[in-house]
């Protein structure tokens, strides 16, 4: 018998559900270990407390004196709810956040101490920054780089530690985190959907681009994890047969959670309330085992922060519970991947959402402008968007059991489709007062009426119209949603930048009234936007064979797909922008094409292990037994023993076949990797190491799924598909 693997599985059967004590309302607890508003108003004087709103709301800068009175506030807070250390929390480009915890502590002389916190250390740190990926922007003996706190995102207490959300720079400027560039991508979206909602309503000061993501994630017993080697190392299972039953019955989503999953889920969401992360949904999802939960809507870089916490917050939980948590967007071959649906819209100061419509034809004139302009940035963009959400972990994801293909397109619904081609319809120059009223009574006055019935859904859309807001759908699971936030918010500035460009000159050159050249722009705009849009099945052939007629780009690999980072039209838009500039767009670029090389490696270094570790001596076992029948039905049967032998030679003869299938293949595939591994440029190494390592993956695990099926249940060492996905 494989001990280990019956051994997990009998401590699985034998977990009880961990008690969870209900602290009482949710809403009372809800941002208890978080220095917001209300508690800053408590332990800061007026002048610091106005300070850090009009830093958060304007983005004025703290001066040192206001820094020591908030750092003060914010010590005294934290020790009397028993913290003992402070770090600077900040999201590198690894893709999870990091931290150094530095203790309040301080000597002061003849064996004395005192609590410590003053202003520089909250604004600035100086951390070993050397091991963290830089895509070549410094040398590693270069080891600085700096934190510098980020006061529109709230400190928060985890455990003993208070953690102040912080960008992270190298020595000469660079960003080196995903933070700096969102919140510049957020700046620049403010300022230009500013100007163009001043069109609707001139008491508009700011716009806050928002956001609501979806974490959906699978569930595994911690005992039956640590058997599997791929799990443990790479995230995701390597090889496994599919089970008899899996996801084909639909019982599973929606269904009633299991008990001891919904313990993991209650004290996740107690922590979440602590912690001001306004946690709402929990379901399970589709596949055996997946869940989701998702929080109510927040502005973005609040929101981006809130899941990268979480992330952490899901695994540290899950210890408590004895489980391991999968982020990873296939973790499991033939069912559903996990993704992580960014719901992502534009709200401005005066409490409106410039992506739902309202109860008056000038409101609803709004809304088509940016809902427009939203399929037009995606339209020019589609490419750099596709490279937003690449990742190794991703391309297993796309195009597979629901989720999104490949390639970017966009899903309004037959609904709003009849509305823009109205609008198509509309006269070139200025509309005479028939048209404008028919329009304005017909076609955007009756869009509210439009969406309460449209209730379409298009799963296989990457990027869908959801009544209020834009729903992202491609974002796998483990990514940081900084970087697909970043790209989204850029492109919706640029194109709302020549918007207004567009209507200004109609207004000035063509002597237009304000509507009168709204419409025109917005005509135009929806015929050259038109390719992107597809309301179809996203699966299949068919569809890419459209795809390629209307011009979208197909790139299913992730070194394929991220080429559009550092083309000439993407590095304008950003440095036009400020969002980036070209040393910190290339340094980027690097990092991401060496973290997918090297998840390849990994993967592929696991799966020979497990090839030949685990796989082919427990088949040369059972080959041994199968011989050992054999021989002695010989000894019995003499020359007539193979009439009853037959199938132990059969099944001797197939073991042997796949044994030597899987050795040949994990020596072909190590040599594969030596030569990718040869290549100095990161391009040529990543294609190397997709197109010539990756294949080789498929055609191991095929002969090791069949040994399984072939091999006595009871000496097979790896946990089972069944295992994995049924017990709970």
């Amino acid at each position: 018998m494989s001990t280990l693997r019956f051994k997990a599985i009998e401590e699985t059967f034998n977990r009880k559900s961990v008690n969870i004590e209900e602290p009482g309302r949710r809403s009372a607890v809800f941002g208890s270990n978080v220095f917001n508003e209300s508690v800053m108003k408590q332990y800061l004087t007026k002048e610091a407390y106005n300070n850090v709103m009009d830093a958060v709301k304007t983005g004025a800068k703290i001066n040192r004196t206001v820094a020591d009175h908030i750092s003060a506030g914010m010590k005294e807070w934290s020790i009397n709810k028993g913290v003992t250390h402070y770090t600077h929390w900040f999201q590198p480009l690894t893709g999870a956040t990091a931290e150094k915890h530095d203790a309040f502590f301080e000597t002061i002389g003849e064996g004395l101490a005192i609590e410590k916190f003053g202003g520089g250390s909250l604004v600035q740190q100086e951390p070993d920054a050397s091991s963290f990926p830089n895509g070549g922007i410094r040398n590693t003996f270069e080891a600085r780089g700096y934190t510098a706190w980020d006061p529109t995102s709230p400190a928060f207490i985890w455990g003993t530690t208070l953690c102040i959300p912080t960008v992270f720079v190298s020595y000469t400027g660079e960003a080196l985190d995903y933070k700096t560039p969102l919140l510049r991508a957020l700046q620049a979206v403010d300022q230009a959907a500013t100007d163009v909602a001043k069109y609707f309503d001139k008491n508009v000061s700011k716009v806050n681009a928002t956001l609501g993501w979806e974490q959906e994630y699978f569930l595994v017993d911690s005992a039956l994890a640590a058997t599997r080697p791929d799990i443990q190392l790479a995230g995701r299972t390597l090889l496994g047969h599919s089970p008899a039953k899996g996801q084909q019955l639909d019982d599973h989503y929606f269904g009633s959670i299991p008990s001891r999953v919904l313990a993991y889920m209650r004290d996740l969401e107690i922590e979440c309330m602590r912690l001001g992360i306004p946690v709402k949904t929990r379901h399970n999802e589709v596949a055996p085992n997946q869940f989701e939960l998702a929080p109510i809507f927040e502005e973005a870089n609040l929101a981006v922060d809130h899941n990268s916490l979480i992330m952490d917050v899901m695994n540290k939980v899950a210890e408590r519970h004895h489980f391991v948590v999968l982020m990873h967007e296939k973790p499991f071959a033939g069912i559903n991947g996990s993704g992580k649906h960014n719901n992502w819209s534009l709200g401005t100061d005066t409490g409106v959402n410039l992506l739902s419509p309202g109860k008056t034809p000038m409101k609803n004139l709004q809304f088509l402008t940016f809902f427009i302009n939203t399929i037009k940035a995606v339209c020019d963009n589609e490419e750099l968007l596709r490279a937003s959400i690449a990742s190794a972990s991703n391309d297993h994801r796309l195009g597979a059991n629901e989720a999104p293909p490949a390639i970017i397109s966009v899903f309004i619904g037959s609904q709003l489709t009849a509305v823009l081609d109205e609008l198509e319809k509309v006269t070139s120059g200025k509309l005479s007062p028939q048209e404008k009223t028919e329009l304005k009574l017909n076609v955007v006055g009756k869009i509210p009426e439009i969406l309460l019935d449209n209730t379409d859904r298009n799963r296989t859309s990457s990027f869908a119209f959801t009544g209020n807001k834009f729903e992202f759908r491609a974002v796998g699971s483990t990514a940081n949603c900084a970087n697909p936030m970043t790209v989204l918010n850029a492109i919706m500035a640029k194109q709302l930048k020549d918007f207004k460009v567009e209507v200004d000159k109609l207004i000035k050159d063509k002597k237009m009234k304000k509507d009168d050249a709204i419409f025109n722009v917005l005509r135009e705009y929806i015929k050259k936007s038109k390719k992107i849009r597809f309301e179809g099945d996203g699966y299949g052939e068919a569809w890419e064979k459209e795809a390629k007629k209307r011009g979208l780009s197909n790139n299913k690999s992730t070194p394929e797909a991220l080429k559009a980072q550092i083309s000439k039209k993407a590095i304008k838009l950003y440095e036009e922008l400020g969002v980036m500039n070209t040393v910190e767009i290339e340094a980027r670029h690097e990092i991401e094409l060496e973290e997918y090389a090297m998840r390849i490696q990994i993967e592929g270094r696991v799966l020979g292990d497990i090839a030949r570790n685990h796989v082919i001596p427990t088949a040369i076992r059972y080959q041994n037994v199968l011989i050992k029948n054999v021989t002695g039905l010989k000894s019995i049967y003499g020359e007539d023993f193979k009439k009853y032998a037959e199938e132990q030679l059969d099944l001797v003869e197939k073991v042997s076949n796949h044994i030597a299938v899987i050795n040949s293949k994990v020596s072909a595939m190590i040599e594969a990797r030596k030569v990718a591994n040869k290549y100095d440029d990161i391009q040529k190494k990543a294609e190397s190491y997709c197109n010539e390592v990756k294949p080789f993956f498929d055609e191991i695990r095929y002969h090791c799924d069949k040994l399984e099926l072939l091999v006595d249940n009871e000496i097979w060492p790896l946990t089972k598909y069944r295992e994995l996905l049924f017990t709970r």
